[in-house]
């Protein structure tokens, strides 16, 4: 089967160099049985080339399992892949097959293969080198026959280095790598998919297909895409179902792409809303607020061993002025400092009002810890997505399984 023939049976659309590449290395290592890393960022469709490999093998009327194991919780990934033994752990009422067993003569695509734990890294290495297998709880190896194709979007080396992922087994998967390239390394097929969608909503929600215009078609080819092909397909659904025009311009289509520098990228009907990426903004911000406060009680405290009186300068005042306020927003008279400090008060009062204000202030704004912040953003995730963790970790950044670990780390219900 060639190039062509395997894009119009899986529904491929593009023509990129990297693309083709990718899909003409798939194509030419099918019919063996070599182990394959698929790399790529999220959203750029891996998960399209252990399909294509599977249905031009020999393999192909044996069964095609596809496990994400970023979604698998860490206590029961070992029992899902290789099965168990009745009375392994609590629970196990009886004994089970794992996918490494009920594929058997077929294929298994590991999908976020970096998330696997480290024990179960050690079992998957004993598969790919032995073709051994244990269950849990059991004593005896069984055989299987089974193609192995793993998927990842993080940099593996990294993952490697920080002891993430055994060097061994990376290798051991990695005898054939194959990369599929970001959307916006595609710049050439962007528009070519936005028709494709754009068509297969109009089919689904019966209504006329929506089209761009000369400069919605430029600002669609240069936008840099951070969510690849998801974030277009995502897009093209909201146009095809919220605009009531079905021909779509530059200052329309803007509405539904986030800045290029903003991580807030979550729109609905051309508006964005609050995302909870803004975690690393709500840091920033925490971590200035110390330093500044920090600086302002060496400020006040210098000023006065060095005059024995509070003397500021008005761009000190202003400072002054406007870290006091904040800390005595909710006072009807709050002390404002001046180039003189009020004739009705003393020194010594003065002083001690000002540095215990400040120093009540630092010891509020430490006890806003990371954690606290953490827990809070899974929170209100889980809330906004009604407990499904599978968006609500999307929206995080992270994956399934360590939402999962967090969810049960900080007691959260769902």
């Amino acid at each position: 089967m060639n190039l062509q023939q395997v894009k119009q049976r899986f529904g491929i659309i593009g023509n990129a160099p990297l693309l083709n590449r990718a899909l003409e290395v798939a194509i030419q290592v099918a019919p063996t049985d070599i182990s394959i890393l698929v790399t790529g960022e999220s959203g750029t469709g891996k998960e399209m080339i252990p399909q294509i490999i599977h249905q031009l093998s020999s393999r192909k009327h044996g069964e095609y399992i596809a496990v994400n194991c970023g979604a698998i919780p860490e206590g029961t990934i070992d029992s899902e892949l290789f099965g168990h033994e009745k009375g392994s752990f609590t629970g196990a009422a009886g004994s089970r097959q794992g996918y490494f067993e009920v594929a058997n003569g077929g294929t298994i695509f590991l999908d976020e293969v970096a998330e696997l734990p480290m024990q179960t890294q050690v079992r998957l290495l004993r598969i790919l080198e032995t073709g051994e297998f244990i269950r849990v709880g059991a004593s005896k190896p069984i055989k299987t026959n089974v193609r192995v194709v793993a998927a990842t979007n993080e940099n593996m080396q990294r993952a490697i280095a920080s002891g993430k992922f055994r060097e061994d087994l990376y290798y051991r998967l990695n005898t054939i790598p194959i990369y599929l390239p970001p959307l916006r390394n595609r710049q050439e097929d962007i528009h070519l998919i936005f028709r494709k969608f754009a068509s297969d909503f109009a089919d689904k929600y019966k209504m006329p297909s929506v089209k761009l215009t000369t400069d919605g078609a430029e600002l669609l080819s240069n936008y840099s895409w951070p969510g690849n092909i998801r974030q277009l397909r995502n897009m093209v659904e909201q146009l095809s179902v919220i605009e009531t025009s079905r021909e779509i311009d530059a200052i329309k289509l803007s509405g539904y792409l986030p800045k290029e520098n903003e991580t807030t990228p979550l729109i609905v009907g051309g508006k964005q809303e609050e995302s909870f990426s803004e975690r690393e903004l709500m840091y920033k911000f925490l971590f200035d607020m110390k330093k500044d406060l920090s600086e302002l009680k060496k400020l006040v405290i210098d000023l006065v061993n060095q005059n024995g009186s509070i003397q500021l300068n008005n761009d000190q005042s202003a400072i002054v002025n406007r870290f006091y306020q904040d800390v005595n927003s909710n006072n009807t008279n709050p002390l404002l400092l001046t180039n003189n400090p009020p004739a009705s008060d003393t020194r010594t009062p003065y002083i001690a009002e000002v540095t215990e204000d400040i120093e009540a202030h630092e010891e509020v704004e430490e006890s806003l810890s990371l954690e606290d912040r953490e827990k809070e953003l899974i929170r209100k995730a889980l809330e906004k997505h009604r407990g499904k963790r599978k968006y609500a970790s999307e929206e995080l950044g992270i994956s399934e399984r360590t939402l999962y670990r967090k969810i049960k780390e900080y007691n959260l219900s769902e």
